[in-house]
């Protein structure tokens, strides 16, 4: 049987479907209706009908979205499609589509795709981050995605910076106000708008992430600074999460995982805070990058 992913996001629903090998059938997206739950729920029923039509088989679904269905509640929480927050969508889907269907977030699916047949195909513990607007995860052990009782396992971005500065110019603590309420979240330093805040702090001047990886090729010196400060956080971060669950690869996707330069500095300083001799943890790029979310979602099916 095929599978189809349906990734839902705040302006698109991409629409996607695999053979059992990986290799895709067929791919179609459409326009996230605004501000409409069951225009959304119908637009989703139409993609599927028509990745169906196209492949001329059924197939399984599985369904990326920002945020999580609360397992007190069965309702959609944290979802960028607001119109979707505080709606049983789960059930609501499979009454419309007239089947069983599967949905996590969109970073257990990124996570799912590389771990399933990505750049970090067979590895036994995937860590996948995403870090762009926002700061995410999802964990991936022996092929499925560990959700947890609380449906946040990967939630890394709402965890404070470990160690901490507390002194100098350039103290994290107690860092930036996060949007969770708390100050010094992971995410409000390593998000691209957290690079940009912490250049801006430092040098008044306000830059886009791309632009301050720009200047400090060219030689500026506050740009190189504020990206050596991103690269000791970034590697702060994934340390403490080398030390609690030792993945096999860690996956870097998001808009700052266009950082090149990341994927070598990052781990020649994560190893000053691994409580090992030795760390054998890879940090790789991801292998289908935007790609992730919908086919992690087909894959959700990979049972």
């Amino acid at each position: 049987m095929i599978k189809i992913g349906i990734d839902l996001g705040g302006t698109k629903i991409e629409a996607i479907a695999l053979a059992p090998s990986g290799e895709e059938l067929a791919r179609k997206r459409v326009p996230t209706p605004v501000n409409d739950y069951a225009g959304t729920l119908k637009a989703i029923k139409k993609l599927v009908a028509d990745i169906e039509s196209a492949v001329k088989r059924e197939g399984t679904i599985g369904i990326c979205t920002p945020g999580a269905i609360s397992p007190k509640t069965g309702l959609l929480k944290n979802s960028n499609t607001v119109c979707m927050n505080g709606e049983p969508a789960h059930e609501d889907l499979e009454v419309l589509l007239q089947r069983e269907i599967r949905i996590t977030n969109d970073a257990n699916c990124f996570a799912l795709s590389e771990a399933t047949d990505g750049i970090a195909r067979d590895a036994a513990v995937v860590f996948g981050v995403i870090v762009g607007t926002g700061t995410g995860a999802g964990i991936v052990v022996n092929g499925q995605v560990l959700t947890g009782p609380n449906a946040i396992a990967g939630e890394w971005g709402h965890n404070p910076l470990p160690w901490p500065v507390s002194e100098g110019i350039y103290k994290e603590l107690p860092g930036p106000k996060c949007y969770c309420g708390k100050h010094g979240c992971i995410e409000t330093f390593l998000s691209g708008p957290g690079l940009s805040l912490d250049h801006e702090l430092s040098t008044g001047k306000v830059f886009k992430p791309a632009q301050i990886v720009k200047h400090a090729e060219q030689g500026d010196v506050d740009a190189e600074d504020t990206l050596q400060r991103y690269e000791n956080r970034m590697a702060r971060g994934l340390a403490h999460v080398i030390n609690i669950l030792d993945p096999d690869v860690i996956v870097l996707g998001g808009g700052m995982g266009n950082i090149k330069r990341l994927y070598k500095n990052v781990p020649k300083i994560w190893g000053d805070y691994v409580f090992s001799d030795h760390v054998a943890t890879k940090l790789l790029a991801p292998k289908y990058g935007d790609s992730s979310g919908v086919r992690g979602a087909a894959w959700l099916w990979n049972d």
